[in-house]
């Protein structure tokens, strides 16, 4: 039984894989990690498969397990964890992306306490070097996307994280693309993340893979595992949602607020529009800042002292500003120039600010820090 299993899945990496395997096995060693080195090839028409039986002659902790049918880099990493022979795992990319030099600090990281450890690029001190334009608003595009899911991890499309055996071993994974950390942190049950930068470098031997067609596995990928969330809430992606869903909710006792203030004004203490506006949006705000704070994101600043929360408050009136100028703006061109009803132009406004103020309060507000 190894400590560690170091999976890298290949197809057509002949000209890599003497090279990473050999370099992975020194950083293992080097640190004194009793480590398997586990390369799941895609039935690759070259040389690699050739390379690594020659490896696994000289070295006892390498292995081999090739597929045959349903190819693919993340059914190649699921069937990895399927035969690894270890508690704990970590993917790596067989042309150098990676740094294998990382392995050992995901490895202490795990054996600390964390369910995942990710390689990110996006985070201080991360980066990416040597990548085209198209690759770099792909990337961001799939990174974006991810975030919605995972707020609080700065790269859920990672190819380069490590994970306890037991995060997948009741997962119902529907491998599909490149981004089967995303199908991990979905499906998988995990409570602690930890994310260190690293420095992505663009394959220097052989040809990338990505292709265009791969954002539409993509965004399948990412419905899937909403999907998946609802009917099992036991799920991270579940997390997320529920927090949405309570947004919501408090949102509606905004909305109530908001518009019991607006007609209270104008109706009973002849305020005008413009002007009682203004006090039914600001009350709105405060309103849902308290309500979110102490029960939407109460896990998110347990250990915050309460200096902090006026920070939060500001930071929360800022980013509700920019909903507040929607619902504002909308209320009074519709009433106006329109000539809708200003209590149903309200409510539009006031709708079209809600998405507005999740997303940006929550990778704001309420972001882990």
């Amino acid at each position: 039984m190894y400590d560690l299993t170091v999976i890298i899945p290949t197809f057509k990496e002949e000209a890599n894989i003497r090279n990473i395997v050999t370099e992975v096995d020194a950083v293992l060693k080097h640190t004194g990690i009793e480590a398997e080195i586990l390369v799941v090839d895609d039935n690759s028409p070259d040389t690699t498969i050739a390379i690594v039986n020659d490896l696994k002659a000289s070295m006892p902790n390498v292995n081999l397990l090739v597929r045959t049918t349903d190819h693919g880099l993340s059914q190649s990493v699921a069937d990895g964890f399927l035969h690894a022979s270890s508690d704990i795992f970590v993917v790596i990319d067989a042309d150098f992306s990676h740094p294998p030099a990382l392995i050992p600090k995901m490895y202490k990281e795990i054996r600390a306490g964390n369910d995942v450890v990710i390689g990110s690029r996006y985070m201080d001190g991360g980066g990416i070097r040597k990548w085209p334009l198209k690759r770099r608003v792909i990337s961001l595009g799939a990174t974006f996307l991810g975030r919605l899911l995972f707020p609080d991890i700065t790269d859920p499309v990672s190819g380069f994280f490590a994970i306890r055996k037991q995060v997948v071993a009741q997962a119902h994974l529907k491998p599909r693309g490149y981004k089967i950390l995303l199908e991990v942190l979905g499906k998988g049950i995990w409570e602690h993340d930890k994310e260190i930068p690293f420095e992505f470098s663009d394959r220097e031997i052989g040809s990338s893979k990505l292709k265009i067609k791969t954002i539409i596995e993509y965004a399948q990928q990412v419905v899937d595992i909403t999907l998946y969330s609802f009917t099992h809430r036991q799920s991270a992606a579940w997390r997320e949602w529920k927090r949405v869903f309570k947004f919501g909710i408090v949102g509606i006792s905004g909305i109530i607020i908001n518009q019991g203030v607006l007609i209270s004004l104008k109706e009973y203490a002849g305020f005008s529009i413009p002007v009682a506006s203004v006090f039914a949006i600001e009350l709105a705000i405060l309103n849902n800042f308290i309500w979110n704070d102490l029960w939407t994101f109460k896990e998110c600043d347990k250990t915050q002292k309460l200096s902090c929360t006026w920070h939060r408050l500001l930071l929360f009136e800022v980013v509700s500003a920019g909903g507040a100028i929607i619902n504002f703006a909308l209320l009074n061109i519709l009433t106006f120039s329109m000539a809708i009803d200003y209590r149903i132009a309200n409510i539009i406004g006031i709708l079209l600010g809600f998405g507005w103020n999740f997303v940006v309060n929550r990778r704001i507000t309420w972001i882990r820090k």
